[in-house]
């Protein structure tokens, strides 16, 4: 049997299982990654150990759950660096607060943690925690090392709570989400995509205008949407740039990501993309920013509230449409609150877009920061809507329709 991306023997995938309620998925994921020609080889932490049997783990890797430390003491068997070393792809998952920040950090007290420390292997992470542990400071610290350190994440997503009553980012990816991340990972360049050798741009994201060193103007685009276009472009073969604002989501696997805050910034990043083959700006651009930032944060006074002078953002989609780098094939996006098709239509003309992707994103429409989309494909032919897909789901249509409009390379 092929491992993942048509290897001629089984992808080595080690599992490790974090101490978190949502260890009960990593049973499925395993079963998924065995079903898709994978060896897998698990260590549940101790936490872990409470969710889910040893028992269970070795039944479905059909190997022992590999657990302490100190029972490794045969290197030229399975011990700690040679379950690190025999792995193609190593995946924590759940990933919880605790496992990321030993990780951020480079401990090696346990396993686990020693696993991952010898390792030379890539590693996939899969957070799960509640939202106000992801949200914490110390957290987005430490992603953030990890992120540069080189480690992929896949989610969280956004849901229910074991906690009663809770919800919000932090429910840690679906075993098939967490596979089409591995495949991603461990798929060898697509030479033979719809979007092979072509060079594609994508905006994502809100930009984030300063008033003051503490508060900015802003909007609620998570980036999902953005996000999900950028990865189905390079899934299709493309080399694929993008550029975000500030988001809480994972960078897709086997992109260029480039990060930004303000309008300005995002326009500069994308003229320095240039030239491309297509170009979807899928930002949320701030239409306008305060004129003269505030060196330090405004006090309230008894003066009442400051008078904002605000001025016009660069219209980073008009630029390069008109502009004399222009790709071959330019599509924007247009959020709406009413008027969805008939705002997006003149969008389209004053824009000199080949396409608008139009959405109605007013209030109760749950398309601002969920994980589902409802659009209509505006063009100079005419309207397409679209039913309601999750935004990966669009995203892939997407792709394949404007790989069909450019044709092959």
């Amino acid at each position: 049997m092929t491992g993942l991306g048509g290897a001629a023997r089984e992808t080595r995938i080690l599992l490790i299982i974090g101490g978190g309620i949502a260890a009960y998925k990593s049973l499925d994921l395993i079963r998924r990654l065995k079903e898709r020609g994978c060896s897998v080889r698990a260590i549940p932490t101790s936490a872990a150990a409470e969710f889910v049997t040893p028992l269970s783990v070795a039944t479905l890797t059909g190997e022992r759950a590999f657990q302490n430390l100190f029972d490794l003491t045969d290197e030229h068997d399975v011990g700690h660096i040679r379950l690190a070393r025999d792995a193609d792809l190593v995946v924590v998952a759940p990933a919880t607060a605790d496992l990321l920040a030993r990780m951020a950090n480079g401990l090696a007290n346990d396993l686990a943690s020693t696993a991952l420390i010898a390792t030379t292997a890539p590693v996939l992470a899969a957070p799960a925690m509640n939202p106000t542990m992801w949200a914490h400071p110390a957290t987005r610290r430490n992603v953030a090392r990890l992120e540069a350190d080189g480690v992929r994440f896949v989610g969280p997503g956004t849901g229910l709570m074991a906690e009663r009553g809770e919800s919000g980012l932090g429910r840690m990816s679906e075993p098939l989400e967490i596979v089409a991340a591995v495949e991603a990972l461990l798929r060898p360049a697509n030479t033979a995509g719809p979007l092979a050798g072509r060079r594609v741009l994508v905006t994502s994201g809100p930009t984030h205008e300063p008033i003051d060193p503490v508060r900015v103007l802003a909007n609620r685009s998570s980036g999902r949407q953005g996000h999900a276009i950028a990865a189905a472009a390079a899934r299709a073969g493309a080399e694929v740039t993008l550029v975000s604002g500030p988001v809480a989501i994972p960078d897709p696997a086997g992109v260029t990501v480039v990060r930004v805050e303000t309008a300005r910034e995002m326009l500069n990043a994308v003229e320095a993309a240039l030239p491309v083959d297509l170009a979807v700006f899928a930002a949320a651009v701030a239409d306008w920013r305060v004129a003269d930032g505030a060196a330090q944060k405004i006090k309230k006074g008894a003066g009442g509230p400051p008078a904002l002078t605000l001025v016009e953002n660069p219209d980073v989609l008009a630029t390069v449409a008109h502009g004399l780098r222009r790709p071959a094939l330019v599509v924007g996006f247009a959020a709406e609150t009413e008027n969805v098709v008939e705002h997006a239509r003149a969008k389209l003309i004053r824009k000199r877009a080949d396409m608008i992707v139009a959405n109605d994103v007013s209030t109760g429409s749950g398309v601002m920061g969920g994980d589902d989309n409802r659009v209509h494909i505006v063009t100079a032919d005419g309207v397409e809507d679209w039913p309601a897909l999750s935004k990966a789901a669009v995203a892939e249509r997407l792709v394949d329709r404007l790989a069909a409009l450019l044709g092959p390379a």
